[in-house]
């Protein structure tokens, strides 16, 4: 039987005062199946289309820290999944926030984080 999943996507935001963006992960939790699990890419050469100045080093250091949150380790490793997750998808004002979150139905909740990973996440596959 299906359960309900949430979903947000993970923008960098090289220059928040801009507001241009590029997905950069993936964010899925599903409370039935404790599950929360982010998967991320960084795409170095289109962010430099955004700022040709981003420290790259940096926002990986800032996702790395967003999947160890969903692995339960950091400062918010004694908070239940929903907490975690409902803290990584708070509006904020960073080089990394999240899109709005979203829900669904899946029997498999990798399959969904993988799938948006292929979808809005990595570069499109060129096509012959």
């Amino acid at each position: 039987m299906p359960h309900v999943f949430e979903y947000a996507l993970v923008r960098a935001v090289p220059r928040p005062e801009r507001g241009e963006f590029m997905n950069v992960g993936a964010i899925v939790y599903c409370a039935p199946a404790g599950f929360l699990r982010c998967q991320t890419h960084v795409d170095t050469e289109r962010l430099r289309a955004l700022d040709p100045a981003l420290d790259t080093d940096v926002l990986r250091e800032a996702l790395r820290s967003w999947s160890q949150a969903c692995d339960g380790g950091g400062p918010i490793a004694t908070s239940s999944l929903g907490q975690r997750f409902r803290w990584l998808t708070a509006p904020r004002s960073t080089i990394v926030q999240t899109s709005p979150a979203h829900s669904g139905l899946t029997d498999d909740p990798q399959g969904e984080l993988d799938h948006l990973m292929r979808t809005q996440v990595l570069p499109p596959a060129a096509h012959p």
